[in-house]
Protein backbone atom coordinates (compact mmCIF):
# COMPACT_ATOMS: atom_id res chain seq x y z
CA UNK A 1 0.00 0.00 0.00
CA UNK A 2 2.70 2.37 1.01
CA UNK A 3 4.41 1.31 -2.30
CA UNK A 4 1.39 2.35 -4.23
CA UNK A 5 0.99 5.55 -2.73
CA UNK A 6 4.67 6.72 -3.88
CA UNK A 7 4.41 6.02 -7.04
CA UNK A 8 0.99 7.97 -7.68
CA UNK A 9 2.99 10.81 -5.72
CA UNK A 10 5.71 10.52 -7.97
CA UNK A 11 3.37 10.28 -11.43
CA UNK A 12 1.64 13.18 -9.97
CA UNK A 13 5.08 15.54 -9.68
CA UNK A 14 6.62 14.73 -12.75
CA UNK A 15 3.09 15.49 -14.35
CA UNK A 16 2.24 18.86 -12.91
CA UNK A 17 5.28 21.11 -14.10
CA UNK A 18 4.59 20.09 -17.49
CA UNK A 19 1.34 21.68 -17.46
CA UNK A 20 1.93 24.93 -19.50
CA UNK A 21 0.67 28.11 -17.94
CA UNK A 22 -2.32 30.31 -18.83
CA UNK A 23 -1.81 33.75 -19.08
CA UNK A 24 -4.63 36.18 -19.50
CA UNK A 25 -5.20 37.50 -23.37
CA UNK A 26 -4.37 41.30 -23.55
CA UNK A 27 -7.23 43.16 -25.97
CA UNK A 28 -5.59 45.15 -28.02
CA UNK A 29 -6.15 48.80 -27.44
CA UNK A 30 -7.76 50.79 -29.61
CA UNK A 31 -5.83 53.57 -31.77
CA UNK A 32 -5.51 56.86 -30.46
CA UNK A 33 -7.09 59.41 -32.91
CA UNK A 34 -5.06 62.56 -33.22
CA UNK A 35 -6.57 66.24 -33.23
CA UNK A 36 -6.38 66.67 -37.04
CA UNK A 37 -8.48 63.38 -37.85
CA UNK A 38 -10.80 64.54 -35.26
CA UNK A 39 -14.28 65.56 -36.67
CA UNK A 40 -14.20 68.44 -34.69
CA UNK A 41 -11.02 69.33 -36.65
CA UNK A 42 -12.03 68.39 -40.45
CA UNK A 43 -15.19 70.63 -39.41
CA UNK A 44 -12.98 74.44 -39.19
CA UNK A 45 -13.72 76.51 -41.74
CA UNK A 46 -11.28 78.61 -43.24
CA UNK A 47 -11.70 82.03 -45.42
CA UNK A 48 -9.05 83.07 -47.93
CA UNK A 49 -8.50 86.56 -48.35
CA UNK A 50 -6.14 86.91 -51.27
CA UNK A 51 -2.96 88.70 -52.02
CA UNK A 52 -3.60 91.75 -53.89
CA UNK A 53 -6.37 93.13 -51.63
CA UNK A 54 -7.30 96.61 -50.77
CA UNK A 55 -8.33 97.30 -47.28
CA UNK A 56 -8.73 101.46 -46.72
CA UNK A 57 -7.43 102.20 -43.42
CA UNK A 58 -7.87 106.14 -41.59
CA UNK A 59 -5.01 107.03 -39.27
CA UNK A 60 -5.53 107.83 -35.39
CA UNK A 61 -1.64 109.09 -34.97
CA UNK A 62 0.35 111.64 -36.34
CA UNK A 63 3.14 110.70 -38.91
CA UNK A 64 5.57 113.10 -39.79
CA UNK A 65 8.98 112.56 -41.69
CA UNK A 66 10.31 115.70 -39.52
CA UNK A 67 10.09 113.46 -36.15
CA UNK A 68 9.63 109.84 -37.06
CA UNK A 69 12.43 107.31 -36.32
CA UNK A 70 12.44 103.74 -37.69
CA UNK A 71 10.65 101.41 -35.66
CA UNK A 72 7.95 104.12 -34.62
CA UNK A 73 4.18 102.42 -34.13
CA UNK A 74 1.27 103.60 -36.01
CA UNK A 75 -2.33 102.60 -36.19
CA UNK A 76 -5.30 102.56 -38.14
CA UNK A 77 -9.03 101.65 -37.57
CA UNK A 78 -10.24 100.07 -41.01
CA UNK A 79 -12.69 102.08 -42.94
CA UNK A 80 -14.10 99.37 -44.95
CA UNK A 81 -14.93 95.77 -44.40
CA UNK A 82 -13.16 92.71 -46.51
CA UNK A 83 -15.72 90.04 -47.83
CA UNK A 84 -14.71 86.07 -48.57
CA UNK A 85 -16.70 83.29 -49.41
CA UNK A 86 -20.27 85.21 -48.48
CA UNK A 87 -18.65 85.87 -44.92
CA UNK A 88 -17.21 89.44 -44.08
CA UNK A 89 -13.68 87.64 -43.05
CA UNK A 90 -11.71 91.82 -42.11
CA UNK A 91 -14.40 93.76 -40.72
CA UNK A 92 -14.67 97.30 -40.62
CA UNK A 93 -13.79 99.15 -37.32
CA UNK A 94 -10.68 96.72 -36.48
CA UNK A 95 -7.70 98.08 -35.25
CA UNK A 96 -4.38 97.62 -37.28
CA UNK A 97 -0.89 98.19 -36.44
CA UNK A 98 2.02 99.30 -38.17
CA UNK A 99 5.68 100.27 -38.15
CA UNK A 100 8.14 103.14 -39.46
CA UNK A 101 10.70 101.35 -41.59
CA UNK A 102 12.50 104.50 -43.88
CA UNK A 103 12.55 108.01 -42.78
CA UNK A 104 14.47 110.92 -45.04
CA UNK A 105 13.99 114.70 -44.34
CA UNK A 106 13.69 116.81 -47.39
CA UNK A 107 17.45 118.52 -48.20
CA UNK A 108 17.99 122.55 -48.48
CA UNK A 109 18.97 122.10 -52.10
CA UNK A 110 18.14 118.81 -53.42
CA UNK A 111 16.44 115.84 -52.46
CA UNK A 112 13.01 115.38 -51.60
CA UNK A 113 10.83 113.88 -48.22
CA UNK A 114 10.66 110.11 -48.43
CA UNK A 115 9.01 107.28 -45.59
CA UNK A 116 8.35 104.47 -45.30
CA UNK A 117 6.40 101.80 -43.54
CA UNK A 118 4.57 97.98 -43.50
CA UNK A 119 1.40 97.04 -41.94
CA UNK A 120 1.67 94.37 -38.93
CA UNK A 121 -1.77 93.14 -37.49
CA UNK A 122 -5.23 93.19 -37.33
CA UNK A 123 -6.70 93.41 -33.50
CA UNK A 124 -10.44 91.93 -33.47
CA UNK A 125 -12.94 93.01 -30.75
CA UNK A 126 -13.25 89.13 -29.56
CA UNK A 127 -9.02 89.76 -28.78
CA UNK A 128 -7.82 87.65 -32.19
CA UNK A 129 -4.87 89.41 -33.47
CA UNK A 130 -4.08 87.90 -37.05
CA UNK A 131 -1.11 89.02 -39.03
CA UNK A 132 -1.25 91.17 -42.30
CA UNK A 133 1.24 91.51 -44.70
CA UNK A 134 0.69 94.94 -46.09
CA UNK A 135 2.18 97.44 -47.66
CA UNK A 136 0.90 100.96 -48.83
CA UNK A 137 -0.41 101.53 -51.76
CA UNK A 138 -2.17 105.11 -52.14
CA UNK A 139 -2.21 107.61 -49.82
CA UNK A 140 -5.49 109.53 -51.07
CA UNK A 141 -6.00 111.82 -47.85
CA UNK A 142 -2.60 113.69 -48.25
CA UNK A 143 -1.86 116.66 -49.86
CA UNK A 144 1.30 116.34 -52.43
CA UNK A 145 2.27 112.82 -51.07
CA UNK A 146 2.01 109.99 -53.28
CA UNK A 147 3.40 106.46 -52.79
CA UNK A 148 6.26 106.08 -55.13
CA UNK A 149 6.80 101.90 -55.60
CA UNK A 150 5.79 99.00 -54.74
CA UNK A 151 7.27 98.36 -51.68
CA UNK A 152 4.60 101.37 -49.87
CA UNK A 153 7.65 104.38 -50.18
CA UNK A 154 6.14 107.51 -49.96
CA UNK A 155 7.44 111.07 -51.29
CA UNK A 156 6.75 114.51 -51.23
CA UNK A 157 6.02 116.40 -53.97
CA UNK A 158 8.88 118.74 -54.88
CA UNK A 159 8.73 122.74 -54.03
CA UNK A 160 9.88 124.11 -57.47
CA UNK A 161 6.49 125.93 -57.87
CA UNK A 162 7.11 127.31 -54.04
CA UNK A 163 10.29 128.32 -54.55
CA UNK A 164 9.38 130.15 -58.01
CA UNK A 165 7.07 131.96 -56.26
CA UNK A 166 9.56 132.85 -53.38
CA UNK A 167 11.86 134.51 -55.88
CA UNK A 168 9.30 136.06 -57.62
CA UNK A 169 7.96 137.79 -54.61
CA UNK A 170 11.10 139.28 -53.82
CA UNK A 171 12.12 140.08 -57.15
CA UNK A 172 8.72 142.40 -57.30
CA UNK A 173 9.79 143.80 -54.00
CA UNK A 174 12.71 144.69 -55.17
CA UNK A 175 12.00 146.11 -57.71
CA UNK A 176 9.73 148.63 -55.60
CA UNK A 177 12.50 149.19 -53.40
CA UNK A 178 14.94 149.64 -56.13
CA UNK A 179 12.51 152.27 -57.65
CA UNK A 180 12.83 154.06 -54.67
CA UNK A 181 15.89 154.47 -54.49
CA UNK A 182 16.55 155.77 -57.98
CA UNK A 183 13.51 158.18 -58.04
CA UNK A 184 15.51 159.83 -54.81
CA UNK A 185 18.60 159.96 -56.82
CA UNK A 186 17.08 160.99 -60.13
CA UNK A 187 17.49 157.48 -62.02
CA UNK A 188 14.45 155.74 -61.66
CA UNK A 189 15.00 152.76 -64.36
CA UNK A 190 18.92 151.84 -63.19
CA UNK A 191 17.39 151.91 -59.78
CA UNK A 192 14.52 149.36 -60.84
CA UNK A 193 16.44 146.99 -62.41
CA UNK A 194 19.23 146.75 -59.46
CA UNK A 195 16.16 146.20 -56.87
CA UNK A 196 15.40 143.54 -59.21
CA UNK A 197 17.91 141.92 -59.24
CA UNK A 198 18.82 142.06 -55.47
CA UNK A 199 15.78 140.59 -54.82
CA UNK A 200 15.44 137.94 -56.91
CA UNK A 201 19.38 137.29 -55.45
CA UNK A 202 17.47 137.28 -52.12
CA UNK A 203 14.68 135.05 -53.44
CA UNK A 204 17.52 132.09 -54.97
CA UNK A 205 19.04 132.49 -51.55
CA UNK A 206 16.22 131.99 -49.46
CA UNK A 207 15.02 128.50 -51.64
CA UNK A 208 18.70 127.47 -51.33
CA UNK A 209 18.70 127.48 -47.57
CA UNK A 210 15.36 125.94 -46.85
CA UNK A 211 14.18 122.83 -46.63
CA UNK A 212 11.58 120.99 -48.88
CA UNK A 213 7.94 120.09 -47.55
CA UNK A 214 7.93 117.31 -44.76
CA UNK A 215 5.40 114.39 -45.11
CA UNK A 216 2.69 115.17 -42.80
CA UNK A 217 -0.29 112.60 -42.12
CA UNK A 218 -2.67 113.38 -39.84
CA UNK A 219 -5.07 111.81 -37.67
CA UNK A 220 -8.12 110.75 -40.00
CA UNK A 221 -6.11 110.61 -42.91
CA UNK A 222 -7.12 107.89 -45.30
CA UNK A 223 -4.50 105.60 -46.62
CA UNK A 224 -4.78 102.46 -48.40
CA UNK A 225 -3.43 98.92 -47.84
CA UNK A 226 -3.08 95.96 -50.24
CA UNK A 227 -2.01 92.66 -48.80
CA UNK A 228 1.35 91.02 -50.41
CA UNK A 229 0.50 87.53 -49.26
CA UNK A 230 -3.03 85.85 -48.88
CA UNK A 231 -4.42 86.04 -45.02
CA UNK A 232 -6.22 82.84 -44.04
CA UNK A 233 -8.17 83.27 -41.26
CA UNK A 234 -10.49 80.81 -39.31
CA UNK A 235 -14.65 80.61 -38.49
CA UNK A 236 -13.67 80.24 -35.12
CA UNK A 237 -11.13 83.62 -35.20
CA UNK A 238 -14.50 85.24 -35.66
CA UNK A 239 -16.28 83.89 -33.06
CA UNK A 240 -18.51 86.64 -30.60
CA UNK A 241 -18.70 89.29 -32.78
CA UNK A 242 -21.86 89.11 -35.51
CA UNK A 243 -22.45 92.70 -34.96
CA UNK A 244 -19.14 93.06 -37.11
CA UNK A 245 -19.75 89.86 -39.14
CA UNK A 246 -23.05 88.92 -39.15
CA UNK A 247 -21.98 85.13 -38.16
CA UNK A 248 -23.65 83.93 -35.09
CA UNK A 249 -20.74 81.99 -33.99
CA UNK A 250 -20.55 81.41 -29.84
CA UNK A 251 -17.26 81.81 -28.52
CA UNK A 252 -15.21 78.45 -27.58
CA UNK A 253 -15.13 77.58 -24.31
CA UNK A 254 -11.33 76.40 -23.04
CA UNK A 255 -11.17 72.89 -22.26
CA UNK A 256 -11.87 71.48 -19.03
CA UNK A 257 -8.45 70.50 -17.35
CA UNK A 258 -8.66 66.70 -16.47
CA UNK A 259 -9.83 65.89 -12.56
CA UNK A 260 -6.42 65.36 -10.48
CA UNK A 261 -6.35 62.02 -8.69
CA UNK A 262 -5.35 62.61 -5.31
CA UNK A 263 -2.68 59.83 -4.32
CA UNK A 264 -3.73 56.96 -1.92
CA UNK A 265 -2.77 57.88 1.99
CA UNK A 266 -0.36 55.13 3.25
CA UNK A 267 -1.45 53.63 6.42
Amino acid sequence: MAQRLAICFLLLFGIIPCVPAQTPAVPASAPIASPADSPAAAAVKTYTVPAGTRILLSLKNEISSRVARPGDQVYFVSDFPVVADGAVVLPAGMYVTGYIDNVQRPGKVKGRAQLQMHFAAMIFPNGVEIPIPGSLDNVPGSSGANVKNSEGTVEQSGTKGRDTQTIANNTIEGTGIGSLVGFGTGNVGMGAGIGAGAGAAVGVLTTLFTRGNDIVFTPGTTLEMVLSRPVVVQQTQLAGMPSYTGLNLAVPSAPMPPPTIAPRPNN
